[in-house]
């Protein structure tokens, strides 16, 4: 990755108060998600004692983000993206504020729970893509990665100390800790109440199969989209190893539910790492080459850890591939983002949103299922094997993307009527 300079004062993120804005707005509410998502699980294994229960927690937050993304979408485009994040985001804090009152008052039971966990997952659907859209309007095009990867930041962040910050208020109880998560959510619905964000006024359209389909047909018009999008499909499919850490850490390098912890925050700490760096400096050329040796790299770390029996070579596999994936990550999303128009961004997040919860959701089962014929370290190697199959093949099928120089695309447009609505 060739180095670029840091950026200059006038280029700086600081200096966009609505970017700093968004930014606190992912901070709190990142930060609260985690906090809840560790108070719900504990919970409800508390309650009912069966593993099934904790299953149905991320189901009920699955189905959700699938069946509503491409409405999402459409909505994100139809009507201003900062209200729809706003009602998202109010839904939210009152879901979790109602599971604060119910624990303290000691009213709560298994279904309650499930059912505000699935408000909770109705009201991220439409938030998600209307979010993602709203960033390329908060800074100028040249500055757009290091938001993102700044952005990114917040998230990592959030995932590496917001469990922990979570299991710590736990032992005060639940209610506890729904009480600073439904705090955090309300700082958050303040600061976007308050985001002064512009945006062109969207044309109306009626939601049919066509206005609903559009981000599919839009992509398929534009091979670059096609390919970083169907590129991290392929990518999560295969070189996820997440799903089978508990086996590594017991059974392969022998260590307990302290090395467990280490192995699952090692990728967090690697992308938390290089989002701070690629927040600080612009990728200025060869940003397909980059993007295709970042994914290869994630690969080639992953047959690294599946085949390491020691336990810090494993954390510093896992902690390189979280670095190589925010790589690819950041250019992927700035070029999806700068490459598609403004009206059209709700649908294509949409789009985009399947794509990683699908690969995310079935890579964690490929990697079980290939796991109990291979044995864990058979299916890492496989899967890193594969996701440098599919970066050679891919570099063969999407050549233009393979040779981008820029993030910003200097080819003609596509007719966008006809991308809308082919």
């Amino acid at each position: 990755m060739p180095p670029s300079p840091t950026p200059p004062a006038s280029d700086s993120l600081l200096r966009h108060p609505a970017f700093v804005q968004f930014w606190l707005v992912r901070v709190a509410s990142s930060f609260g998600f985690q906090m809840l998502s560790v108070a719900v699980g504990w919970q409800i294994y508390a309650l009912t004692g069966r593993a099934l229960d904790l299953g149905l927690i991320g189901l009920v937050q699955f189905v959700p983000s699938v069946l509503l993304a491409l409405p999402a979408g459409h909505v994100a485009d139809q009507f201003e993206r900062r209200r729809i994040v706003l009602a998202g985001q109010v839904v939210e804090w009152l879901a979790i504020a109602l599971l604060a009152a119910l624990t303290l008052w000691h009213g709560i039971h298994e279904a309650g729970i499930l059912a505000l966990v699935f408000a909770i997952g109705v009201a991220k659907a439409f938030e998600f893509p209307a979010m993602q859209s709203m960033l390329p309007a908060l800074v100028p095009p040249a500055i757009l990665p290091r938001a993102m990867a700044a952005t990114a930041a917040a998230g990592q962040a959030a995932m590496i100390m917001g469990p922990a910050l979570g299991g710590f208020l736990y032992v005060a109880g639940p209610g506890v800790v729904y009480l600073v998560a439904a705090a955090l959510y309300l700082l958050s619905v303040v600061l976007v109440g308050r985001l002064r964000y512009e945006q062109a006024p969207p044309r109306r359209e009626p939601a049919t199969l066509k206005t609903l389909f559009a981000g599919v047909h839009f992509i398929r018009a534009r091979p670059d989209v096609l390919g970083v999008i169907s590129l991290d499909l392929f990518a999560v499919l295969l070189g996820g190893a997440t799903a089978l850490l508990p086996i590594f850490a017991r059974d392969i390098l022998h260590t307990g539910p302290w090395g467990l912890g280490l192995l699952r925050a090692a990728p967090a700490v690697g992308a938390l790492l290089m989002s701070v760096w690629l927040a600080r400096h612009s990728l200025q050329r060869r940003v397909g080459l980059i993007m295709f040796a970042s994914v290869a790299g994630f690969g080639a770390a992953t047959v690294v850890f599946a085949f390491s029996t020691v336990l810090w070579l494993s954390l510093l596999a896992l902690a390189a591939a979280g670095a190589f994936d925010m790589v690819s990550m950041v250019i992927r999303g700035a070029l999806v983002q700068l490459d598609t128009p403004d009206d059209m961004r709700g649908r294509v997040s949409a789009v985009n949103a399947i794509f990683i919860n699908t690969s995310n959701q079935l890579g964690e089962f490929e990697s079980g299922l290939l796991a109990a014929w291979l044995g864990a370290v058979g299916a890492s190697a496989l899967g890193g094997l594969g996701t440098l199959v599919v970066v050679g093949l891919w570099m063969w099928l999407f050549p233009t993307l393979r040779r981008r120089q820029r993030l910003q695309s200097t080819a003609p447009p596509v007719d966008e009527p006809a991308a809308q609505t082919a």
